[in-house]
């Protein structure tokens, strides 16, 4: 997600050609979520445009297509997995972690089903999951079922904390239809590999987003005091803000980890003008 419309001529420059949005985000932030490849697999050109846009250290988390994970639920996708890694080959090392979003429908019972697949996957990336079957979190068997088959995989537990944005009812449009297709999952803050990922989503109220944060803050410099190399994603219903909120997190965390390099410096906006 680099092309909100609230976004252009406030952060990143408008008009922008397709081929430079990206190259602009990643002067704000320096990972993305992949939300495009869950609807469609891109192009090898387009998947190439992106490397061509970012630093190889850039993380970008492709999201597997929706054909594999919620029309197939990971059986029989075959030839939509192999389309989906040929074309993002050439992100090469900005590829950080293929993200498998599993559907609410999918149960501790279909765990084998996730096993299964995970064993089939290529060694050369890294795999993260995200369910969201309420079970996975108020079930300490089904929990630790989840955990054996990812942990055998070098697969991440992808949390979306909503816990915040759930806290009192809706006051805007955006919150109205976030409150509608987000889940209700339990808050989540273990991890299970070298590199944990998290989702938090706050609301329209940038102060009530940075103080729901406040517990991730602690746990993401603690996880970097680990060793560990962790990306978190700043969401709030409408995302507006979104870009500034990022970069204040990350301020935030290493205010408590010197040594976090600093995120890039973005370009600055040029006002529009008449001639």
């Amino acid at each position: 997600m680099w092309t909100l419309k609230a976004w252009q001529g406030r952060f990143v420059a408008h008009p922008l050609p397709a081929g430079e949005r990206l190259r602009a985000y990643a002067g704000w932030c320096n990972a993305v979520e992949g939300n495009t490849t869950f609807y469609a697999t891109p192009s090898r050109e387009t998947a190439a445009s992106w490397a061509q846009q970012t630093d190889p250290a850039f993380r970008l988390l492709p999201k597997l297509p929706r054909a594999v994970t919620h029309e197939h639920r990971l059986a029989g996708a075959e030839e939509e997995l192999r389309a989906f890694l040929h074309a993002i080959e050439p992100l090469g090392p900005r590829a950080h972690a293929l993200w498998i979003q599993l559907p609410g429908s999918f149960a501790p019972a279909d765990v084998p089903a996730l096993a299964a697949f995970l064993r089939r996957l290529p060694a050369s990336y890294r795999y993260a999951v995200e369910v969201r079957h309420p079970a996975f979190f108020a079930d300490p068997r089904a929990t630790r079922e989840l955990e054996t088959v990812l942990t055998a995989a070098a697969a991440e537990w992808i949390p979306f904390d909503t816990t915040v944005f759930f806290q009192t009812p809706p006051t805007s449009d955006a919150e109205r239809d976030a409150w509608t297709k987000k889940p209700r999952t339990p808050l989540r803050e273990e991890a299970l590999t070298g590199h944990p990922i998290v989702r938090y989503l706050g609301r329209d109220d940038p102060a009530r987003t940075v103080e729901g944060w406040r517990r991730w803050v602690a746990v993401t410099a603690a996880w970097l005091l680990e060793g560990r190399s962790p990306t978190v994603f700043i969401h709030t219903p409408d995302n507006a803000d979104a870009p500034e909120l990022a970069r204040r997190f990350h301020d935030e965390v290493r205010a408590r980890v010197p040594d976090l390099p600093p995120l890039p410096t973005p370009e600055p906006i040029e006002p529009l003008t008449l001639f």
